[in-house]
């Protein structure tokens, strides 16, 4: 007997949530916002349109298929089974924050405001989850990026890697890459996806007057960026940018610690001490999204 496909919904805190948490009381929160030259009007109406919009989806839901909810700030602890159906409620970031944890189920980006969101990966409104769930329909299957250390740990992103310090200061290690090696010292390296070459990639690729062609979401390739790097007698800064294809890059630490996040998600990562190796590649695994 086949389990009933489950839809799982994946939200986060709504602003006014967060601070109703921190303030305890309608009357604070409106004189807080207030004393900001902020309308509280403005805050309700997005929590609502929120709250509505997770009604939709749940009405929609066939009758014979199970469903669950989790916040953005709980993702780490959740588990998705590989019969789940994934409807992302929100902003184009929170698909990111979501794909880290996936093992290719379908993806659904839900915009709740259209008007603030670009709407690059929540491309439904909520009227249309009925029609998706039960024809899902054709998927793009977006290229995500892997980091794996010597002793085992391992962590996907949709968007970027970020490597280095976590003060954000510096970091020595040997950069490998394309049959180049070199000794660096920097704040740290951000190796992207094509879909990620949007954001903190493309500030990068601003910033080094680069030449490179930066991927598409769907293309292979994944770009990367050295930040920072500092020439000294014993480091240099001549290979600070490249695009890999089908080998990976490789990085061996020469600091105290390094660390390992994906999607600016700093809380969950890979800590690296002296001496170990770090490889980020391309990862088998795809962002299944839902066109």
């Amino acid at each position: 007997m086949s389990i009933a496909p489950r839809v799982v919904v994946v939200h986060r805190a709504t602003e006014l949530d967060e601070l109703l948490a921190r303030h305890g009381t309608r009357g604070q929160v409106e004189f807080f916002l207030r004393s900001r030259g902020r309308d509280l009007a403005e805050v309700e109406a997005r929590h609502s349109s929120l709250q509505q919009a997770l009604s939709t989806i749940t009405a929609a839901v066939p009758v014979d298929w199970r469903q669950g909810r989790v916040e953005r700030a709980d993702l780490d602890r959740f588990l998705f089974g590989p019969e789940d159906v994934v409807v992302v409620v929100g902003q184009d970031g929170l698909v990111a924050n979501v794909a880290k944890y996936l093992d290719d189920q379908p993806v659904i980006g839900i915009d709740t405001d259209p008007a603030r969101n670009p709407g690059v990966l929540v491309r439904h409104r909520p009227e249309a989850v009925g029609d998706l769930l039960r024809s899902a329909g054709p998927q793009d299957l977006l290229t995500m990026v892997e980091a794996a250390s010597d002793d085992g740990q391992r962590l996907r992103a949709l968007n970027e890697v970020f490597v280095g310090p976590a003060s954000h200061q510096t970091a020595r290690y040997t950069l490998e890459a394309e049959g180049r090696r070199e000794a660096q010292a920097s704040s740290g390296l951000v190796v992207a996806t094509g879909t990620g070459a949007t954001g903190w990639c493309r500030s990068l690729w601003l910033e080094h007057h680069s030449r490179l062609a930066l991927p598409g979401p769907t293309d292979p390739g994944l770009a990367w960026f050295v930040r920072e790097a500092w020439p000294s007698p014993a480091t240099g800064t001549t290979y600070t940018e490249g695009l890999l294809e089908a080998a990976g890059l490789a990085l061996r630490v020469e600091s105290e610690r390094m660390v390992v996040f994906g999607d600016g998600i700093e809380t969950d990562r890979l800590e690296l001490t002296w001496g170990q190796s770090l490889t980020v590649t391309r990862s088998e695994h795809h962002l299944h999204l839902v066109a």
